[in-house]
């Protein structure tokens, strides 16, 4: 509801896209910001070149290596930080739109983004440890306070689905529930060196400890305890690595 409000009220149509999709309003950094759209496309080993020549400068900061493929979307640059030798592969979107905060989507270094990754911040956060990796098509979302952060060293598998902030204020009968708010819930914690299998659901709230296990299609509604396997649908610790 707040992204089509701002996409579609206050202001002229300009600096709209300015202000959602930009980050901010100047003049230059908007003019850069179309050019290294431009190169968005562009294809092969000249746009990799292209973009790892003009794309950093885009950031709030990002380290020395860092290579971005063809179609990645991004919102709101400025509030982005990625570390050295970070991998954003085909189609990714990383989106760190807030109202105020600065350091909204942090990627540590060696960071591997497989295609189609969304990173999504909606007055949220999202941090990743470094050498972590994050598979296909897998969605991580923070939003209204609800952090996402992934240690160091951890792997994701393709098709996840991590939220903090996923769920909406249920208490009113007279507002629709879309127009509620979103509840509070602590966000998503995942420990260093942990392993989510293909098709893993993380809900907010949970904290996987150090090492954990979520096997292939799990959906983890509580908490993981440090070397923990968890299976199922919702999912239930069945064992300990050691």
């Amino acid at each position: 509801m707040k992204t089509h409000a701002a996409a579609t009220s206050g202001g002229n149509a300009l600096r709209r896209y300015q202000d959602l999709i930009v980050g901010n309003r100047s003049w230059w950094g908007l003019i850069y910001f179309e050019w290294c759209m431009l190169l968005q496309l562009a294809p092969g080993a000249l746009g990799l070149m292209l973009r790892r020549l003009f794309w950093p400068r885009l950031f709030g900061s990002c380290g020395s290596g860092t290579v971005f493929a063809s179609g990645v979307v991004l919102r709101q640059p400025g509030r982005i930080h990625l570390g050295r030798r970070v991998v954003v592969s085909e189609n990714c979107v990383l989106d760190a739109r807030h109202e105020g905060r600065e350091r909204v989507l942090v990627l540590g270094d060696d960071v591997n983004l497989s295609n189609d990754v969304m990173i999504s911040c909606k007055n949220g956060a999202v941090e990743i440890g470094p050498r972590s990796g994050v598979g296909a098509n897998t969605i991580i979302h923070s939003a209204e306070g609800n952090p996402v952060k992934v240690a160091a060293d951890v792997v994701i598998g393709p098709q996840c689905y991590l939220v903090g902030g996923g769920n909406y204020n249920l208490d009113r009968l007279d507002l629709p529930i879309g127009q509620q708010g979103i509840k509070p819930d602590g966000g998503v914690s995942i420990g260093e060196g942990a392993w989510l299998g293909a098709g893993v659901k993380v809900l907010g709230g949970v904290s996987m400890g150090a090492g954990s296990v979520a096997g292939a299609g799990a959906v983890v509604t509580g908490d993981v305890p440090a070397l923990g396997i968890c299976l199922g649908v919702p999912a239930k610790v069945v064992g300990h690595r050691a």
